[in-house]
């Protein structure tokens, strides 16, 4: 851990609205061009399966899995950001029967690591110093992409669709606004992240801690572009409805520390405190998003009677 800094990541950088404005300006370049293989083996009685690779800034090819249930629709869709780790789950069995579900794996990670395969630990501080070279620009460009890949599917209802993740899910609401109807965070890494990590040495935020110790001089250039993509300045572009998932009471992402972010939403927002329960707050988030969706709730717990 580090000492106090008077420097922090909430505060808007001058030229926000430019650089974000670029990397849509720079997406509309490329076509998105998917590129959708059949999947046998995951698929069902309910949903077909499809690994999809698609086209991002640079360009990039990325990868999807994508899920489309049985039936007329039209469905409502959601797409899974990438957290952050080098490998993403296939969408669950029961978002499959309910939605056009689609998780992306943003460049780096495994099923889109070439050429570049991203480091754990490593990734968040990769080309940091500059936010025009920071790694972080092109996922955020990524999942901005996996969204408009998932609004352009012809079996979804546009009027329902979902995103879930963290702040990655959050950011590409934003730049998206009107387009999604309900969003649900489930975790925070760049929220005030200059402050968190003056409060605790666990990583993934350690990883800034390591850079500012080998070089201090270079903090403020770390701290500004952090600023580029703290949720908070995000937020007010979010026009839909939106569920924040909150820690412990005094904690890092617990309620006080999200308060600003909640807030700062420009839609219908509610949080859902963890009761780190694994089944209650499972079935808790699945119905807050179903609900938001309008679909059907499924539970992985089951009421018994004796």
């Amino acid at each position: 851990m580090t000492t106090t800094s008077p420097l922090t990541t909430t505060t808007r950088p001058a030229d926000f609205d430019v650089y974000w404005t670029g990397i849509d300006e720079e997406l509309a370049l490329y076509p998105i061009a998917p590129e959708e293989r059949f999947v046998s083996r995951r698929t069902t009685d309910f949903s077909t399966a499809y690994d999809v690779e698609l086209t991002s800034i640079g360009p990039y090819r990325l990868f999807a899995y994508l899920a489309v249930p049985t039936g007329e629709g039209p469905f409502p869709a959601l797409i899974t950001m990438p957290r952050y780790g080098s490998v993403n789950n296939v969408p669950h069995w029961d978002d499959r029967q309910r939605y056009v579900a689609v998780t992306l794996m943003h460049r780096g990670q495994r099923l889109a690591d070439q050429p570049f395969s991203a480091s754990y630990p490593g990734l968040l501080t990769l080309g940091i110093d500059d936010p025009m070279t920071y790694i972080y620009r092109s996922i955020a460009a990524d999942c901005i992409r996996g969204l408009e890949y998932l609004l352009s599917r012809p079996e979804i209802d546009p009027s329902r669709v979902g995103v879930v993740g963290d702040d990655l899910a959050l950011i590409a609401a934003a730049r998206r606004p009107g387009r999604v109807s309900a969003l649900q965070v489930t975790g925070l890494m760049f929220h005030k992240a200059n402050e968190a990590r003056q409060q605790t040495d666990a990583y993934p935020i350690e990883e800034l801690n390591d850079e500012i110790h080998l070089a201090p001089d270079r903090e403020r250039a770390i701290v500004r572009t952090l600023s580029y993509f703290d949720p908070l300045h995000h937020a007010p572009t979010v026009t839909g409805t939106t569920n924040v998932v909150v820690g412990d009471d005094g904690t890092m992402n617990g309620p006080e520390w999200l308060a600003d972010l909640v807030g700062a939403l420009g839609g219908p927002t509610s949080t859902y405190q963890l009761t780190h329960e694994g089944g209650t707050d499972h079935d808790a988030q699945d119905a807050w998003l179903a609900n938001a969706l309008g679909a059907t709730p499924l539970p992985r717990l089951w009421e018994t009677t004796p």
